[in-house]
């Protein structure tokens, strides 16, 4: 590991690709730059989780961790790793202060590896508007996460007003098992299903998407039954045309699958490692369709396919109101300078 304080983007150029060639590290081995932003106090999770997606797909992670923006001297601190603890991976973890973290793409963009796909994913609460961030508009796949926000039901319809192709959710990941089970169900039977029912607290976004994704896949509009007795999902409850009932309840690392006329059926239904919900994302690039329906139909905007792949970056400075309301010649009041922390576009 090579640890560089109050450093320069070139300066952390330099000495990437000098802990490359020390380690061996190859470019053309890499299938994607992941970036992570996140913040100080979860970037240990951060580091986990891309480890374990890394062992899948071998990548350059670039971690960002924006502190103290308004902080009137810009700093720069960077660890660089290749290999090691952090797996088969190249990564940079970069630490930014004062005005430098708000153009954090100064000191990313050159670290790019060439002509492999960009994947951002924000750690963190998902930001209001993906354009404002430079490092989702250039991005081919953004992540986000609408479970870590303050309210997630009002975070997944933030994330449909701001859809583009190419957006995705963690939150969407983490129904992919159930999907598989209650898709599974229908292997056997052809039965039309004329109801269903999610049994999940009001503030679930899993079940937000799974209401959406049975909405899209069938055709009809499911109950959410809100329930205070768990923290996630409980089941999934389905009516069928020809009077056939299946439930589906999740009972710790296990879900009970009923149906009329059968035996109960015990099967695997785990929450899986945060790692492994990353891997599954990196493993599709394009855009996913599913998920774009499904967020539709759960949150009541249409069009979401027909919106263009690219957005077009919208400068926000996140301090400018506070500085504005600060009176001439009050402290604080002084324009603060330029980044000074990224060095310049480095070759």
């Amino acid at each position: 590991m090579i640890g560089l304080w109050d450093t320069t983007g070139n300066e952390v150029v330099k000495a990437l690709a000098a802990e490359r060639r020390s380690a061996g590290g190859v470019a053309s081995g890499m299938a994607l730059t992941l970036i992570v932003v996140v913040d100080e106090k979860r970037v240990r999770e951060a580091e986990a989780a891309a480890t374990i997606a890394a062992a899948a797909h071998p990548c350059r992670l670039l971690v960002v961790v924006r502190s103290d923006v308004e902080r009137e001297q810009s700093r720069l601190d960077a660890e660089i790793v290749v290999g090691g603890r952090l797996g088969p991976c190249e990564a940079v973890v970069m630490r930014m202060y004062g005005r430098l973290a708000l153009h954090a793409e100064s000191v990313v963009m050159p670290l790019l590896v060439p002509d492999v796909p960009v994947v951002t994913w924000w750690h963190s609460e998902p930001p209001s508007q993906i354009a404002n961030d430079f490092l989702g508009v250039v991005a081919d796949r953004r992540i986000t996460d609408a479970a870590q926000a303050i309210n997630p039901i009002d975070a997944l319809r933030q994330r449909a007003r701001d859809y583009a192709p190419g957006d995705t959710d963690l939150a969407w990941t983490r129904i992919t098992p159930w999907r598989t089970l209650v898709a599974g169900a229908f292997d056997t039977t052809a039965a039309r299903v004329t109801e269903a029912t999610v049994v999940a607290p009001s503030t679930d976004p899993t079940a937000a998407l799974m209401i959406g994704w049975l909405t899209a896949r069938l055709g009809i509009e499911p109950r959410w039954q809100d329930t205070n007795d768990y923290a996630r999902m409980r089941s999934v409850e389905l009516d069928c045309a020809n009077g056939d009932r299946l439930v589906l309840t999740r009972e710790n690392n296990t879900a009970i699958f009923e149906r009329t006329g059968q035996a109960d059926r015990h099967l695997p239904l785990t929450r899986r490692p945060l790692g492994d919900e990353l891997a599954e994302e990196l493993r599709r690039l394009d855009a996913d369709q599913i998920y774009a329906q499904a967020l539709s139909a759960s949150t009541g905007l249409t069009g979401l396919d027909d919106r263009p792949g690219q957005r077009v970056h919208i400068w926000n400075d996140p301090t400018a109101a506070r500085r504005a309301a600060v009176p001439a010649g009050a402290p604080g009041s002084t324009p603060v300078a330029a980044p000074a922390g990224s060095g310049g576009p480095a070759q």
